[in-house]
């Protein structure tokens, strides 16, 4: 009996061994997340800290398509006691993420970067510098084209029925963040084609073959997340759908060659 104890002996230290090391692994890559996290925090803080001061200007900016298309007379209203001073700070606090945004996702992409094979780290950072464009992009084009369209629209709608138009900031602050939510993500639209493609979850051809179920869902997905006015939808749907177009034109470039067994099946189905 003793010799047997002492032959599991070695094992059981061994299996200890393994287990302490998975434990410190573990933990110090928890330590790195906490490292990072705090980075991206004080990044954002940072920006955030040098906007402040100019908060009712970033506010009457992020404001002013609305403004624009108010009636003479109209203007926006506070109902809640601190709106006039959150608002204004909530506006400001996403300027300042979209600004110190690179910089976290800098931080993600060291983070996840060592346990990723060599080809998969070089196409992290050409995926992230996109994904960042791209939703930039989107909330521009809410700005600059979506929100006037829209918003004149609507004071023309209404002028004839002879109500006062007046909005309250906390109001077009949540339409405002939605809407710069759903059209951010739609311009990635691209970037999942072209990663699900590089992956090899899908083919092209596939893509070309669903895209009559791609458009029906566009759509869809316009009269779900926009106003429900058809102007708002169309100005959705139609930029989701060139840009699943764009999707499958760059995903060209990304497609993984089939060995020639796989092309003769793929051919012929």
């Amino acid at each position: 009996m003793t010799q047997n104890t002492n032959q599991d002996s070695p094992n059981v230290e061994k299996e200890s061994g393994q287990e302490d090391g998975v434990q410190e692994t573990f933990l110090s890559h928890l330590f790195e997340l906490r490292d990072r996290l705090i980075k991206s925090v004080g990044a954002m803080l940072f920006v955030f800290l040098g906007l402040v001061y100019w908060a009712p200007e970033i506010f009457h900016l992020f404001s002013k398509p609305l403004l624009d298309a108010l009636p003479n007379g109209g203007r926006m209203i506070v109902t809640d006691v601190t709106g006039s001073f959150f608002v204004p700070m909530k506006v400001t606090m996403l300027v300042a993420f979209l600004g110190a945004l690179p910089f976290i996702m800098y931080q993600l992409w060291a983070f996840i970067a060592p346990g990723l094979y060599k080809h998969e780290r070089q196409l992290i950072l050409p995926i992230v510098t996109s994904s960042y464009v791209l939703f930039v992009s989107g909330m521009a084009f809410a700005y600059f084209l979506v929100f006037p369209t829209v918003f004149q629209f609507m004071a023309h709608y209404n002028a004839p029925l002879g109500a006062d138009m007046a909005t309250d900031i906390d109001k077009y602050l949540s339409f405002a963040m939605t809407t710069f939510l759903a059209f951010g993500l739609t311009f990635e639209v691209p970037v999942v084609v072209v990663v699900l493609v590089k992956l090899g979850m899908v083919r092209i051809k596939k893509l070309k073959e669903i895209r009559p179920y791609v458009i029906v869902g566009a759509f869809v997905i316009a009269a779900v997340v926009t106003p429900p006015d058809i102007l708002s939808q169309l100005l959705l749907a139609i930029p989701l759908c060139l840009l699943y177009e764009l999707g499958i034109l760059v995903a060209r470039f990304y497609e993984p060659k089939l060995d020639p067994e796989d092309e003769v099946a793929e051919a012929a189905e």
